[in-house]
């Protein structure tokens, strides 16, 4: 099982600037920048991919499955455009992981007390 803290180091690493992936993306964001009609297009087709993505994730949330996680998915998508986006996601972050907590001390409580 991996630990928080072995998975909050192993997402550090990945977000550090100096990868190369992180920089071949930075120069293509530089030149997508540069160009006002290409940064329109840009930014329409994220919002229509990270929209169809988030409201796929909320049509699955009901059924088993990874429902939340693909909201989370599709509002980081419209995140990397939208400073609402970002917003909400660390909003929803935030409310799942109380949920989460929760969740986890209920069912600890539950299995704490013995049935009668």
């Amino acid at each position: 099982m991996v630990t928080q803290g072995e998975l909050e180091r192993e997402i550090a690493e990945g977000g550090r600037p100096d990868r190369p992936v992180r920089r071949l993306l930075r120069g293509i964001r530089r030149s997508i920048e540069r160009r006002p009609v290409l940064r329109r297009v840009y930014r329409i087709g994220v919002g229509v991919v990270g929209g169809a993505i988030t409201v796929g994730g909320l049509l699955l949330v009901p059924l088993p499955g990874p429902g939340w996680l693909v909201v989370l998915l599709g509002l980081a998508i419209l995140g990397t455009e939208f400073a609402w986006a970002r917003r909400l996601a660390a909003f929803t972050k935030r409310q799942l992981a109380r949920f989460w907590a929760w969740w986890q001390a209920r069912r600890a409580e539950r299995r704490a007390t013995p049935a009668a």
